[in-house]
């Protein structure tokens, strides 16, 4: 018997909801069978939307969430004012095992004060990081953390370290994934405080493949497959990531047609280019999970369009299929237990 992955999806997250955020729902349950999409909204507009599309209709639910939580509005004090709200209603059936993941492009503070206070962390688990895959010249890294622990301590990037090795292995299907801590040279010595003390500590984790520091520049190359930071650092390099990217892609398409025989080559070479930049758009790998948590709570760019929102809900899939959160669990235990003895 298939088994189905139940997803609860924010309709009201994000600059482009309940819009795009309804249109990407339907494509993944269009698309693939083992889906179910619990479209968590206002009902009313929610329903505009899907009416607009032919999908199967047992595997699209409407959940009535008449609040919204804004961008700006205190992350904290939203979560705890707005009960019904979309977000805080979604983490809840994950929390209940009403559903199995939850998908947002809404605020991302509310998403990391959610996630850690109503789904809740892993026992043994000390920082939940958000973890993205970008885009590199070799397929795709893992970046951890990009934006939840801006004062990270050293044991929490050593957990990183070891959730992202195993995000790696059982989702991607990278085998034995390189890990890397980001640093300013490829010298243990090099580094601030925190790169210092922490680097010794993944040299001595056997459990995962350690190559060292890695330098920024090396990112893009692929130089390593799980890269290790604080949330600043990480979230620096994420932005800078996607603004070079949107930039390199803008001045490609000028340039592409500035004259007439730069049109001609450009309609030569388009099947190809297409297909290059499209290797390089981090929609087309969904969101960032925050990992360590006790289901999966996806966090997506506030600007998701529905390619983004259905690709984070095959994530979804995969990261439950996979029993990530088991292995992790597992794992998480057994390095406790071996402190202890």
């Amino acid at each position: 018997m298939q088994t189905i992955t139940r997803v609860a999806v924010d309709a009201m997250g994000g600059d482009n909801a309940p819009l795009e955020i309804v249109k990407g729902a339907v494509d993944a349950v269009v698309s693939h069978d083992d889906i179910k999409v619990f479209l968590v909204g206002q009902e009313e507009a929610v329903r505009a939307e899907l009416k607009k599309y032919q999908f199967p209709a047992e595997r699209i639910e409407v959940v009535d969430a008449p609040e919204v939580i804004e961008m700006a509005e205190p992350p904290v004090q939203a979560i705890r004012k707005k009960k019904q709200s979309s977000m805080v209603i979604g983490m809840n059936m994950v929390k209940q095992k009403e559903a199995d993941a939850f998908v947002s492009a809404g605020s991302t503070g509310a998403v990391l004060v959610g996630g850690q206070t109503i789904v809740g962390r892993i026992k043994g688990i000390k920082r939940p990081p958000l973890a993205p895959l970008i885009p590199t010249e070799a397929g795709a890294s893992l970046l951890i953390d990009c934006g939840a622990n801006v004062d990270a301590r050293p044991e929490h990037l050593v957990q990183f370290a070891r959730m992202g090795s195993i995000y790696m292995e059982n989702v991607v299907g990278v085998k034995n994934p390189r890990v890397a801590i980001v640093n300013i040279g490829a010298e243990e010595e090099k580094g601030n405080a925190l790169v210092k003390e922490t680097f010794p500590l993944l040299k001595e984790c056997h459990d995962i493949n350690f190559v060292g520091s890695i330098e920024a520049r090396e990112i893009p190359h692929g130089g390593a497959d799980v890269i290790v930071c604080e949330a600043f650092v990480g979230n620096v390099i994420l932005k800078l990531y996607e603004g070079v990217s949107s930039t390199l892609i803008g001045v490609v398409k000028q340039g592409l047609m500035s004259t007439l025989k730069s049109k001609i080559g450009a309609a030569l070479a388009l099947p190809a280019l297409k297909k290059t930049l499209k290797s390089f758009d981090s929609g087309e790998y969904g969101g960032a999970p925050l990992l360590g948590l006790n289901g999966l709570v996806v966090k997506t760019h506030g600007s998701s369009k529905a390619a983004e929102i259905t690709n984070s809900i095959y994530q979804c899939v995969t990261f439950s299929k996979e029993n990530i959160n088991g292995i992790i669990k597992e794992r998480i235990a057994d390095l406790n237990q071996n402190e202890q003895e």
